[in-house]
C-alpha cells in the first residue's frame, strides 16, 4: 500500500499498479531495458497487475521476472475489459498506465492515471483521460519511486 497526500487536495490510498505491456512496459514485444528494478522496488508497495493483447505472444514470457499478475485480455473489446478489471480490484486504489487507445477508459477510471509517449507514442483519447503525461514508462514508475515528483506535478 502507498499513501499520497496532494496539499489539502486529496489523499490517495493506493494498492494497485496496472500497466498496459506494448506500448508501455514493452517496444516491439520486449521489455524496455532498465525498468525491471524499478518494477521490483514498486512490487514491494503495490500489487502490479499487466493487462496485454498479447500482440507479440510476449506476454507472459517479458513479464516472467517481474513480481505481477500478467492478464491476457480475451475480448474484443479491450478498452472496456480493462476498464472493468481496474474497477474489480477498487479503481480508487489504482494508479494505471498506459499509452494505446484501448488504455483510455482504464486511466480515465483510475485514481491517478498516467499516459506515456515512446515508441508507439500515444492515444489522443488516452492523454486526455490522464491526470499526467510522461514521456516514457521509467519517468512514469519514477513518480511513484518518488512521489514528492507527483505530488509536484498533482497540487493545485
Amino acid at each position: 500500500m502507498m499513501t499520497i497526500t496532494i496539499s489539502n487536495i486529496k489523499t490517495y490510498i493506493l494498492d494497485h499498479l496496472v500497466l498496459d505491456l506494448n506500448g508501455t512496459l514493452c517496444c516491439d514485444g520486449f521489455l524496455i531495458p532498465d525498468i525491471e528494478d524499478q518494477l521490483v522496488a514498486l512490487s514491494k508497495k503495490l500489487n502490479i497487475h499487466v493487462l496485454t493483447a498479447d500482440t507479440f505472444g510476449q506476454g507472459i514470457a517479458q513479464t516472467n521476472k517481474i513480481n505481477c499478475i500478467t492478464n491476457i485480455l480475451k475480448t474484443d473489446n479491450q478498452s472496456l475489459e480493462k476498464q472493468n478489471y481496474v474497477k474489480s480490484l477498487d479503481e480508487l486504489k489504482c494508479v494505471c498506465v498506459g499509452n494505446g487507445k484501448n488504455d483510455h477508459l482504464m486511466v480515465k477510471a483510475a485514481a491517478i492515471g498516467i499516459a506515456v509517449v515512446q515508441c508507439e507514442g500515444a492515444a489522443v483519447q488516452t492523454l486526455i483521460n490522464a491526470d499526467i503525461v510522461c514521456p516514457d514508462i521509467k519517468t512514469a514508475l519514477e513518480l511513484l519511486i518518488f512521489p514528492k515528483r507527483l505530488i509536484a506535478t498533482l497540487r493545485d
